[in-house]
């Protein structure tokens, strides 16, 4: 145990019975339900929330990646992901719903696995799955260059300006960047309709044979693929403090965004493969060549406007987590404390915003410098999201009562996170060296803890 973050001296914005690490030989008990935090939120913004972390930038290019790996099968590559999302997202909601606090995740490891398996835990959050902000702001600036017919010079000015709506939104609060996510959620829901409805009349049932065209192999590249685009149940764990009924809201929200997201991709998909067909994976663009089937001449307006939404909305959800765990390391002793310091009547983690766009810009500075190649950042997210998920559903198996539902999604994302850990392989290496120097973090600390000791010893 770490002696430097075991005590379990109760805080304000740790809501709940304190959280201390589990004695040896003794498993943790079950959660005890929280009392209600003063939050903002309710079902129709935090919805709104849940829906832009999950149904972000994946509409932009995935229906047309994963048509190129898995031909029309590409369709149940999308249906057995939205099915394995279930379980991972009703986890998460009973874990945020039960215990609401701004360390999401690594808060609840704390609570079932010690201080140093919660710091790589929120390593892995902040350090790793933040890599994936340039990802979302670049891939939202080439469709937009891509419509206006701009050089892709401008690709990394645009995704800059994507970035600053976002920022200032959750920088005002989360009343103001739960309103900015309702109007932009509803802006890109009516932009994916329309769309869809615009081109489903030039599908074909022909494009959809030879359905298994590039064989059980290609859906299982098109699945590991749309892990990007269903991941971000996690995000929702670090607003829920925000909320203002987190034991109803939270799984309300959670299942009203399952219904939307997967509804969505799946419309994406069918008319994807149903109207471009396997010339769908040749560009980058697949949506836009999609609208210009439906409406040649507002179809690419109305996809950069998508584009735009789309960016902006899952920043500003990702953005609001990374805040909220960046204040709650500090807050906990696992980063510098002065990022713990919350601004205005809202406790805005304003420092911890700081740092994080500070840290985006270095990401973002790299992609540029390395010819805005997105795959290594798409791998470094993916994989530190994975390792999130493994340790989360071991302190949600750990710390929900047992044979409730909340338990049992638990047991069975534990085996769907066991099977995204195989298919990450290699990419766990940036996951392995956060959780080194998490350890190492520990070490550094325990050792200054016992250094006082040993001087008043030395001085007898």
């Amino acid at each position: 145990m770490d002696p430097t973050t075991s005590r379990t001296t109760a805080r304000p914005d740790l809501p709940g019975r304190p959280a201390a690490p589990p004695g040896p030989g003794r498993p943790p008990a079950p959660l005890a339900p929280a009392p209600a935090p003063a939050g903002t939120l309710g079902l129709a913004r935090g919805s709104a929330l849940y829906v832009a972390s999950v149904l972000g930038t994946g509409v932009l290019a995935l229906p047309g990646l994963a048509t190129r790996v898995a031909g029309p099968a590409s369709v149940l590559a999308v249906a057995l992901v939205l099915v394995a999302s279930v379980p991972l997202a009703g986890t998460f909601a009973a874990l945020a719903a039960r215990h609401p606090d701004r360390g999401g995740v690594a808060s609840a490891v704390r609570t079932a696995l010690g201080p140093t398996a919660a710091r790589a835990t929120g390593y892995w959050f902040y350090l790793g799955v933040c890599a994936g902000v340039p990802v979302v702001a670049v891939l939202g600036a080439e469709y937009v260059v891509a419509v206006v017919g701009a050089d892709r010079g401008a690709v990394p000015v645009v995704a800059v300006a994507l970035v600053v709506v976002p920022a200032l939104a959750v920088g005002l609060g989360v009343r103001v960047a739960g309103a900015v996510q309702l109007g932009l959620t509803t802006l890109l829901l009516a932009a994916v309709v329309v769309v869809v409805a615009a081109a489903a009349p030039a599908a074909s049932a022909e494009r959809f044979t030879p359905f298994l065209s590039e064989g059980w192999s290609g859906v299982g590249s098109a699945v590991s693929l749309f892990v990007w685009a269903f991941a971000g149940w996690e995000v929702g764990t670090h607003v829920s403090a925000d909320f203002r009924d987190p034991r109803r809201t939270i799984p309300a929200a959670t299942g009203v965004a399952l219904v939307v997201v997967g509804v969505a991709y799946l419309a994406l998909q069918v008319t994807t493969v149903g109207v471009l067909g396997t010339g769908a994976g040749t560009g980058t663009v697949a949506l836009l060549d999609l609208a210009r089937v439906g409406a040649p001449g507002a179809g690419p307006v109305l996809v950069g406007v998508v584009a735009a939404v789309v960016t902006s909305g899952v920043l500003t959800a990702y953005l609001a987590a990374f805040a909220n765990l960046g204040q709650a390391l500090a807050r906990d002793g696992d980063l510098p404390r002065p990022l713990a310091a919350l601004s205005g009547r809202g406790g805005v983690p304003r420092r911890a915003l700081a740092v994080t766009l500070g840290l985006a810009t270095g990401y973002l500075a790299v992609l540029v410098a390395t010819g805005l190649d997105l795959e290594p950042f798409v791998r470094v997210h993916t994989s530190s999201m994975v390792a999130v998920y493994a340790l989360g559903m071991v302190a949600a198996l750990r710390l929900l009562p047992r044979r409730t539902p909340g338990w049992w999604l638990a047991a069975v994302a534990a085996v769907l996170t066991g099977v995204l850990l195989l298919l990450a392989g290699a990419s766990l290496v940036a996951p392995a060296l956060l959780a080194v120097a998490a350890v190492v973090v520990t070490l550094v600390r325990r050792r200054a803890a016992h250094r006082p000791s040993d001087a008043r010893v030395r001085g007898r």
